[in-house]
């Protein structure tokens, strides 16, 4: 979580940046480039000690903070991206790792906005899902994107093989995020990263486990009624697993409803104690 005056700075950041964005002559090719650039930043700065305290250090005049950002970005970057990044330097961070984080949050929410503007931010929700249970289950391959042996490059590499061609350039980038962070799985990075699309679109994403696979009807069912109980669109992602035996278990954030059987004699069994 953010200190005030670091969600006030956030908050800032983020009206610059969709500012930038809508009034770019190619709103959805431009947010992947600056997207892609602010998540390159990000890592540079969070990597360089002495430029994340320069651009953060509030003991330092907010336009010089900016004039540093300025330097340091001219002509490696694009003028949105070093501006927006400037932009945000000038202001009042709590702490550089805060500064950092925003910056990552600025570019996943720049490439977010590319698909959206494109009309593909559902299926790059799903598809940012899909690869997330991919990895999850496949113990070799999570270890594989984990291992801070290997280089970066190596471990991207590796991800673009399994990915190339087959999703959205929003879903590659973004991935390719969530595979170079080091304080989470690649799984639960990239899950992370689902949910975040599903929420930018107006959507809560349920979770459902389910003993068989579920009709049209069934998900049409469950959807409305989750709809109605968290006031928003609900997005479903079904896993099956049979020993369940029956019924269904729903997670949204934090909640979980257990609606199985397996739950049920679970909590019949302890009741008998």
């Amino acid at each position: 979580m953010y200190a005030a005056s670091s969600r006030e700075a956030l908050e800032g950041a983020r009206v610059e940046l969709e500012t930038a964005l809508r009034g770019s002559s190619a709103p959805a090719t431009d947010s992947v480039t600056v997207g892609d650039e602010l998540l390159s930043v990000a890592e540079t700065v969070n990597d360089n000690r002495s430029l994340r305290t320069a651009l953060a250090d509030s003991a330092t005049a907010a336009d010089e903070r900016a004039k540093i950002a300025d330097t340091v970005l001219t002509g490696k970057v694009s003028d949105t991206t070093r501006a927006v990044v400037s932009s945000a330097a000038a202001r009042n961070w709590s702490s550089d790792a805060d500064l950092v984080r925003a910056l990552q949050s600025l570019g996943i929410e720049a490439l977010l906005f590319a698909a959206k503007e494109t009309g593909r931010i559902d299926t790059v929700e799903e598809e940012l899902f899909r690869l997330a249970r991919i990895v999850k289950g496949d113990n070799a391959l999570e270890q594989a994107l984990s291992d801070r042996t290997r280089s970066a490059a190596d471990r991207f590499g590796l991800l673009r093989k399994l990915i190339n061609g087959k999703v959205d350039t929003v879903t590659e980038k973004l991935a390719g995020y969530g595979v170079g962070r080091t304080d989470v799985l690649p799984g639960d990075a990239i899950d992370e990263l689902s949910q975040l699309a599903a929420a930018s679109n107006g959507r809560k994403v349920a979770y459902v486990t389910s003993a068989g696979e579920l009709s049209a009807d069934q998900r049409t069912a469950l959807s409305a009624k989750l709809a109605a109980i968290y006031d928003a669109p609900v997005t479903l992602h079904v896993d099956i697993d049979p020993e369940l035996l029956g019924g269904v278990v729903v997670r949204v954030g934090d909640e979980r409803i257990d609606g199985s059987l397996s739950g049920k004699i679970a909590t019949l069994r302890s009741g008998l104690r």
